[in-house]
């Protein structure tokens, strides 16, 4: 497909004069300022940009960006793909990349500078020859899991971190072929959450032991951008008995502007801006999204760059899988990473990878069109683990509860828990595994799940199975974020931070939480894990925090 061409249909804010009174964005000095960008063609469809409008304008109107199809290079995927098919049968070849790819993650001894803290795992041509590999032959396979297990072992270690998902309001305007909430659904009842129902609902998932959120909500002027804001105060006034409180809230909204992405970044209440381009791959990003502000691929791509200039570093990107082919998709997904760390110097905090589920209303969900078997998937998460080794990824309950164990053992880092995507389900339905989005079977909410097990239940499997629940918050809250964070990871030195902290989450959690039965098997495993990888100061720390806790003091960490 001709880039040139695509890029004629796409849509970037073109330059102007600046706005009186808004302030320009501060470049970092460590780093050189920004090329000159070529700005796109002007949208059409006026339509669509006053609409955009009601939701989130753009007061600072002097940005220009990246032509979207310079990031995303389409034929230089296609031809990627299609070279490396023979380098694909050469298990020398595979034990090469492999080989390179853990070195390069184990590097400490190189200047953290610029953007350098963001180690590109794989070249496009390296993470195309592991994509093209034969996913039946079993050997070569292990290979690869063992090396993506490795590379997330030493820079994360053995804990996963848990949250929960909370949907604000379903309305939306959008209308994107495979979710229940777009706007031609006439079967679903609309509803957002009044004050009232976001601290019900809040409290609930408190009172499970959730510490951290991801707040979602659709793309409507009957829940403003606004209304979001005062929200995100109302979440963080919440308070339960006996210990819970919410201390992070990363979001998944709709596109911001610049200027609305700074007073998100004011609010000093958002960790990471989470947003997914659901298909790198512009045809059927068109066709799956039929009209509404979402349908604008550029404009869509470009919004972790408009986060970025806007203060927030802290960014997640993601494809819906079985939109179109996944190798393209993973492929892509590492370019738009490598565009953003060439650029703001830090890659996506997080990866998100989920594969499409049936939804209501929507027969696309049912029947993908390229849909991913289990085999392809864990071999395709295990591939990006490599190809972005400090990336955070995260495990959603689309999967099975035998599918997310697989999982965890490929490079998975976070995961959600006691999930549910309908709205003021968590108050209706207290502390009750999601049966209503079982496997399908109901499909109430945006999407039905797959692992549908209460908080408790995820909590001590994991226990059981050696990893460490996580609930810590301490990087956001002590300002460990953006290239602060990738400079601590790409030394090797999270683990000096994070897996004390860990430990002191999971005391936390099993104190207020815990039966019997949870609190015997979690303390074993937090003794064994305080030996683990610490200094002896670092011990010796740990153990008074933990001594303290037990004594009945709260949230304490590194």
């Amino acid at each position: 497909m001709n880039a040139a061409r695509l890029t004629a249909s796409v849509a970037a804010p073109a330059a102007t004069r600046q706005a009186a009174g808004a302030p320009r964005p501060a470049r970092a000095a460590s780093r050189p300022p920004l090329a000159p960008a070529r700005p796109v063609a002007p949208r059409p469809r006026a339509g669509v940009c006053q609409y955009r409008k009601e939701w989130s304008t753009e007061l600072e109107t002097w940005h220009t960006y990246k032509d979207p199809f310079e990031i995303i290079d389409h034929d230089k995927i296609y031809q990627a793909l299609e070279a490396t098919k023979e380098a694909a049968k050469d298990k020398n070849r595979i034990r090469e990349i492999l080989a390179a790819a853990k070195e390069r993650s184990l590097i400490k001894d190189v200047p953290i500078t610029g953007g350098d803290e963001y180690v590109k795992g794989l070249s496009v041509e390296e993470m195309a020859t592991l994509l093209n590999t034969d996913v039946y032959d079993e050997e070569l396979m292990e290979e690869i899991y063992d090396t993506a297990f490795a590379i997330k072992e030493r820079i994360y270690g053995n804990r996963i971190v848990l949250f929960a998902p909370l949907y604000l309001a379903n309305y939306c305007t959008n209308n994107c072929s495979y979710c229940a909430f777009r706007v031609a659904n006439k079967d679903i009842e609309r509803s957002k959450l009044s004050d009232d129902d976001v601290r019900r609902e809040v409290a609930a998932l408190e009172a499970q032991g959730h510490k951290r959120l991801l707040v979602l909500t659709g793309e409507h002027p009957s829940y403003t951008f606004d209304d979001f804001l005062h929200a995100l105060d109302v979440i963080f006034d919440v308070h339960s008995e006996p210990c819970s409180e919410i201390r992070r809230v990363n979001v998944e909204i709709p596109t911001l502007s610049v200027s609305d992405m700074r007073r998100l970044k004011a609010t000093d209440r958002v960790g990471t801006f989470t947003l997914f381009q659901e298909s790198y791959h512009y045809p059927s990003f068109k066709k799956f999204h039929l009209s509404g502000p979402k349908s604008d691929y550029g404009h869509r791509l470009l919004t972790h760059d408009r986060a970025m200039r806007g203060g927030i570093d802290d960014v997640g990107i993601g494809v819906l899988f079985g939109l179109y082919d996944h190798k393209f998709e993973a492929i892509a997904m590492k370019m738009h990473a490598d565009h953003l760390d060439d650029t703001y110097g830090a890659g996506p905090h997080t990866i998100s990878v989920p594969r499409m589920r049936p939804a209501e209303g929507s027969e696309l969900s049912v029947q993908p069109p390229y849909e991913v078997d289990d085999k392809e998937f864990k071999k395709l998460v295990a591939i990006l683990r490599i190809a972005v080794p400090y990336t955070g990824m995260i495990l959603s309950t689309r999967e099975s509860p035998e599918m997310r164990r697989h999982l965890l053992r490929v490079g998975m880092s976070q995961m959600s828990a006691g999930s549910r995507t309908d709205v003021g389900a968590y108050h209706r339905h207290p502390g009750e595994a999601s049966d209503l989005n079982l496997g399908g079977s109901n499909l109430e909410g945006q999407f039905s799940l797959l692992d549908t097990r209460p908080v408790k239940d995820i909590v001590m499997d994991m226990m059981e199975e050696g990893y460490v629940p996580s609930w810590c918050t301490a990087c956001y809250r002590k300002g460990r974020t953006g290239e602060d964070f990738m400079k601590i990871a790409k030394a090797g030195n999270i683990h000096n931070f994070c897996h004390p902290n860990s430990l002191l989450t999971l005391q936390e959690y099993l104190n207020a939480y815990g039966t019997e039965e949870e609190k015997k098997v979690g303390r074993a495993l937090i003794d064994k894990e305080s030996k683990v990888g610490l200094s002896p100061w670092a011990q010796n720390k740990l153990k008074d925090m933990l001594e303290r806790q037990d004594a009945g003091e709260k949230d304490l960490y590194f």
